[in-house]
This record gives structure tokens, sequence and C-alpha cells, in this order.
């Protein structure tokens, strides 16, 4: 805990490694994780299709993070990350000038049957 997850378009160009470390600094900071706690998986999709606009032709570009925690933080507390997920998308996402960016986040409360093993 928290999960991390990121689902992007493959077509972008992403600084992921700088985008995980600063979410996991958000994620210590706005809703008190620990931060060796933080994981982060990253998911690039080889087809992005938006509307009824052909795949192929790359005019746009989708990032949707969805972060886990364990139950207890506040509304504010999760609308105060989701906020600073969408500014750091903004930072580490290189706007390339042709492809318009559909970037979203969502944070959301892990199942109470949660568990996790480390070996």
């Amino acid at each position: 805990m928290p999960q991390i997850t990121v689902d992007h378009s493959q077509a972008i160009s992403f600084d992921r490694e700088g985008f995980a470390l600063d979410l996991h600094h958000a994620l210590v900071e706005i809703a008190a994780a620990k931060p060796e706690a933080c994981e982060t998986q990253f998911r690039a999709s080889q087809v992005t299709a938006f509307g009824y606009e052909d795949p192929g032709e790359l005019d746009h570009a989708i990032v949707h993070v969805t972060i886990g925690l364990l139950a207890g933080r506040t509304d504010e507390t999760k609308a105060r990350l989701t906020e600073a997920v969408l500014e750091l998308l903004k930072k580490h996402i290189e706007d390339d000038g042709h492809a318009t960016l559909h970037a979203s986040a969502e944070v959301r409360d892990l199942d109470a049957s949660y568990r996790k093993v480390e070996r």
C-alpha cells in the first residue's frame, strides 16, 4: 500500500522514473504513506482509441493513474492527491505539439480483503 497503476498510451514521451519518485513524495506528504510502501506499476497500451477517430492517427494520448489506499483518508485528502497527480503528469509528459493529452487520476480505498505478502 499504496498500490499505484499507471495506464498510458505507448506513443507518449513519459519520464516514468521521475514521475514515480515525485508521486511517492506526494503520497508521503499528502496521504501519510510510508515511502517504502509506495509501489508503482506502468502499463503502456499499444493502441489507444479515442471517439470515432482512427487510432493510427495518434492525435490523442491517454494516461490514467489509479491509486489504491487503505481506507481512512478523507475525501479532501483524496482530492488533493488527484490534483497533485495531474500536475505531476503535466510535468513529466513531454508536450509533442501534436497529440492531445487526456490525463485522469483516481484515488480509491482498497477493499477490506486486501492483503500483501513480501518474500
